[in-house]
């Protein structure tokens, strides 16, 4: 058992895990190794806070500077409330910073007048703050429930948990077990579980130590762990009960109970002290400034002996800073939990009183306040919902027209009210909410006029969050008639965004019903969304010229046309492969996470196309994330991205494992865009294999040769390996029907990746008096290096050819295509490459370590059990079973020639 000294006199009793975990973390900060960031997550007195506070101790021991927030529930709805206390200590710092940085982030602090900033802009300004305060010395930050930090502040702390790795930064968060907390935490949760026995008795004696040993084995019974509670229980126990005179209550309180455990000394207290601890709950840390006109309002000339009484309760006491701070957040659950409805709203208005006429938290205060219908003040609520949203606090003003709805005087307009409240949950990232909202408006009538926000609202939820498209067909065209009505109301531009949500659900099922709606209302849009229109839904036919034309409309777009055409530009310059390094650097810092996502989501795909394999982990990142978002469409597609690195290197274990986690969803919202692409995947897992037979069989059933069909929008993907497939059957008919289907659908005009796949195929099928010079063409393609692993299967299938025919030059093609199938750890291809150079009677340099004796998907597992972690945690990270995991290691060692976990970091160091 160790026991870890404390500042505050007694030890830290237990918890070798964590302390062990967390003084390792700030080690490698103040040695340079790094930042890193931690979520502690357990159930309420488990001792999150005690480990806060050990690391708080053991960083300014080392010479940390440290900062902290705390999450309150009455400041849910304050976007960027927790952040401001973050960064209030180091704004003095931010004179260094950019304008372009320290603009934003003063506006979102509120100390600045201006453009509204996005989540993500915030992020990046506070991590170059961050950065600045840590040059001189290593920063820890502290979040203590984060349960009950505002959105708009979780969002920048999980912005910075992803990329504070290159600084010298720790991060420890604190949070309760709830559902929806940690949205898009980019970190495991590290569980905070309830003692071990015998530590739990050593924390007992620590505390108690004159408790009767009967007494001490109930109460450790029925604490089972949990700290507080063994702190706490004896404390409600008379001399008698602590002596073992006279036998304990039948039933002490826990869990939930717990709190009930300050019961007692709460109903003991005077009214104007019970009122005074209220205030305190309901008026969060934002509002510490106001401690002693609370108490001058509840207590006058009685004020000091009342903060003496609490005082002495002990349930709080005055911090140095003049706060009024509780011993712990239980006995501000306690004191709320035991509140009659009068005094709560007693409370609120007593708060409201205090702030200004243009603070939020007055409204929110008043809103908590009233009892029946009020429909000034739902207006109020609903104005300063959308002054919050412009802000960038989207979710926070969602939590706004909620309440809004809740004191609206007639239903209709609370059904409005909750309508917006779910749009600008959706564009929050808060999809569980808005599917929540939506539920409950479908329950109702809706308005007729806020039909089209209402059916938008539907489809954002029933798309992003339960995978399901049926509603987009059902609704949006409806939607889109009424938005395309003379004097409708546009509701900010809403007929673009429902036209999108439209194409993207054609796009992914190919239901005809979404084509046709889409194709009436193409005059009622913008020349963008009729460009991502063109790309998509014929692109065989119709996205000749896209590329250029993007290009032309992108160069051309203000600020404000970019941001609300960001989806648009991505979704039209991926139908085309175009890799716009400058669009994606326009959109970063933009907006929540629907459009991050998005772009996420681009990014993965271009990796794929442009060689950069050592980022296809990113992707399993991105869908967890996204999971725990909500977006589970977007998680998805992430793991199908994913599939498209498994599938090039030839992993088809790998393939299938991903294949089991998103076929059942996507056939039950039948999105041929997954579908249909696994297929593919098959095919090339079997070229890379040399089972071309197999790979011909899959690629027709998607693409006859000669036919491009427009059900399968990304048509050139499988372009080139049709023809590979074919020309290695014999099929040599077949290859050319499908060339001319090529060159009669003027692919090469489409975009360079068009031209290169057209070049390439053409390569392949050519007869030997034209093939030498029909693959120098290909090579020839302007951005023909691009293409990494189409361009190796090229040089591959180029070498052989020249092997073949006895030509000098074989050996050089193929060293190139052996080099990059490397580079890639596309094994199956690299070894193909490998026999095609013995076969020329060249040697052939093999790595000697771990790369070239495991797979790739087996030298992630290796090296992350190298690492000491679990089968069960493994799986977690690449999204594997335990079971899978223990069959692959079962591979591993004798590859490696080990026999035990403990010498795979030394064999794997030999690479």
């Amino acid at each position: 058992m160790a026991v870890v000294p404390l500042s505050g006199g007694k030890d830290l009793v237990g918890r070798q895990r964590e302390t062990a975990l967390l003084g390792r973390a700030l080690d490698d900060a103040r040695s340079g190794a790094g930042g890193s960031a931690t979520l502690l997550r357990g159930e309420a007195g488990i001792g999150k806070t005690a480990l806060l506070e050990w690391t708080r101790t053991r960083a300014r021991a080392s010479g940390f500077t440290v900062v902290h927030a705390v999450g309150a529930e009455a400041e849910t709805e304050l976007a960027f409330g927790a952040l401001h206390q973050v960064l209030w200590p180091l704004l003095e710092r931010s004179r260094t910073l950019p304008a372009s940085q320290r603009e934003p982030l003063e506006c979102a602090l509120g100390l600045r007048q201006g453009l509204p900033p996005g989540g993500f802009l915030v992020g990046a300004a506070a991590l170059a703050l961050l950065a600045e305060a840590a040059r001189q010395r290593p920063l820890l930050l502290l979040v203590d429930d984060l349960h009950w930090v505002d959105s708009s502040s979780a969002t920048v702390f999980a912005f910075l948990h992803r990329r504070i790795t290159d600084l010298p930064v720790v991060i420890v968060s604190a949070s309760r077990p709830v559902a929806a907390v940690a949205e898009g935490w980019p970190t495991h949760p590290v569980d905070v579980e309830a003692l071990a026995p015998a530590d739990a008795g050593a924390l007992l004696r620590q505390w108690h130590p004159q408790l009767a040993a009967r007494t001490a084995e109930r109460v450790l019974e029925e604490a089972a762990g949990n700290p507080l509670a063994l702190v706490e229980l004896p404390r409600q126990l008379n001399e008698d009960h602590l002596k073992g005179i006279v036998p304990l209550p039948e039933r002490l309180p826990l869990g939930q109970r717990l709190e009930r455990l300050f019961a007692d000394r709460l109903t003991s207290l005077s009214v104007p002290a019970a009122q005074m601890l209220l205030l305190t709950a309901l008026g969060g840390g934002a509002a510490a400034g106001n401690t002693g006109a609370w108490l001058r309002t509840v207590a006058g000339d009685d004020a000091e002996e009342v903060l003496g009484r609490i005082e002495e309760s002990e349930l709080a006491r005055l911090d140095p800073s003049g706060m009024l701070a509780f011993r712990h957040p239980l006995v501000r659950s306690a004191v709320i939990s035991m509140a009659s409805g009068p005094e709560l709203r007693g409370a609120h208005r007593i708060l409201a009183a205090g702030l200004g006429p243009e603070d939020p938290r007055r409204l929110v205060h008043e809103a908590s306040a009233a009892l029946l219908p009020d429909e000034e003040l739902a207006a109020r609520l609903q104005e300063a919902g959308r002054r919050i949203a412009a802000r960038g606090g989207d979710a926070e003003g969602a939590l706004l027209l909620d309440r809004a709805a809740a004191l609206s005087a007639d239903p209709a307009s609370r059904a409005r009210r909750l309508t917006w409240a779910a749009v600008m949950a959706a564009r929050g990232g808060r999809l569980a909410y808005t599917a929540r909202l939506v539920d409950e408006l479908r329950r109702g009538p809706v308005p007729p006029d806020i039909a089209p926000l209402f059916a938008y609202a539907v489809v954002y939820a029933d798309q992003s969050h339960r995978v399901d498209f049926e509603s987009s067909f059902t609704l949006l065209p409806q939607a889109l008639d009424a938005l395309a009505a003379p004097g409708a109301e546009s509701f900010g531009g809403l007929a673009e965004q429902a036209y999108f949500k439209l194409l993207l659900a054609a796009t992914y099922t190919g239901d005809p019903r979404g084509w046709r709606a889409l194709e009436d209302h193409l005059g009622n849009v913008s020349p963008l969304a009729r460009l991502c229109h063109r790309a998509w839904s014929d692109p065989a036919r119709t996205a000749q010229g896209v590329c250029e034309e993007l290009s032309a409309l992108a160069a051309g777009m203000s600020e404000e046309q970019e941001a609300g055409g960001a989806w648009l530009l991505l979704w039209t310059a991926s139908a085309v492969d175009l890799d716009d390094g400058d669009m994606w650097r326009r959109f970063t810092g933009q907006h929540a996470y629907a459009t991050q996502g998005s772009i996420a989501k681009a990014r993965c795909y271009q990796d794929f196309l442009h060689g950069r394999w050592d980022a296809a982990e990113n992707c399993l990142r991105e869908a967890e994330a996204a999971e725990e978002l909500g977006y589970h469409c977007n998680a998805l597609l992430f793991r199908h991205y994913y599939a498209l690195f498994a599938a090039g290197r030839g992993e088809e274990e790998s393939l299938r494992e991903i294949e089991r986690l998103i076929r059942p969803t996507a056939q039950r919202a039948r999105m041929r865009f997954v579908t249909d692409r696994l297929t593919h995947l098959h095919a090339l897992v079997a070229l890379a294999h040399g089972r071309y037979e197999d790979a011909y069989c899959d690629l027709t059933a998607l693409t006859p040769p000669g036919v491009l069909p427009r059900g399968l929008p990304w048509f050139h993907l499988p372009f080139f390996d049709l023809v590979d497939a074919a020309v290695h059957t014999g099929r040599r008919r077949e290859a050319q029907a499908h060339l001319a289907a090529g060159r009669e659908a003027r692919m090469a005009e489409i975009s360079a990746h068009h031209a290169f796949l057209l070049a390439a195929a053409t390569a392949l099928a050519a007869p030997d008096d034209e093939a030498d010079a029909r693959y120098r063409e290909a090579y020839a393609v302007p951005g023909s290096g691009q293409w990494v692993f189409e361009l190796a299967r090229l040089r591959l299938a180029h070498g052989s050819w020249l092997r073949r025919h006895r030509r000098t030059e074989a050996h050089d093609v193929l060293r190139e295509a052996h080099r990059a199938f490397r580079g890639l750890r596309a094994a199956p291809w690299e070894e193909r490459c490998a026999q095609e150079l013995r076969a020329a009677g060249r040697p052939v340099t093999t790595a000697t370590g771990a790369p070239a004796l495991l797979t790739g998907q087996e030298l992630r597992i290796a090296r992350l059990a190298a690492t000491g972690l679990t089968n069960k945690d493994i799986g977690k990270q690449l999204r594997l079973s335990p079971r899978t995991v223990a069959a692959h290691l079962y591979k591993i060692f004798p590859k490696l020639g080990i026999t035990s976990r403990a010498a795979l970091a030394q064999a794997l160091d030999r690479e």
